[in-house]
């Protein structure tokens, strides 16, 4: 279940990209970005301070 950003939600705060322990977060737009990398841990789903990260 990769997760998945919600662009509209996102206030680009970097919480999400400071928690991910392999570094699969990017910002984009001063928008958070889940690259490839991601292994599907779900830290930043915890983090995110405006719950614009699920997992899917």
């Amino acid at each position: 279940m990769p997760a998945v950003v919600d662009a509209e939600k996102c206030t680009g705060c970097n919480a999400c990209v400071d928690s991910c322990p392999v570094e699969a977060i990017v910002m984009a737009d001063d928008k958070a970005t889940i690259t490839d990398d991601c292994v599907d841990c779900g830290a930043c789903v915890d983090e995110c301070p405006v719950e614009a990260i699920t997992m899917e």
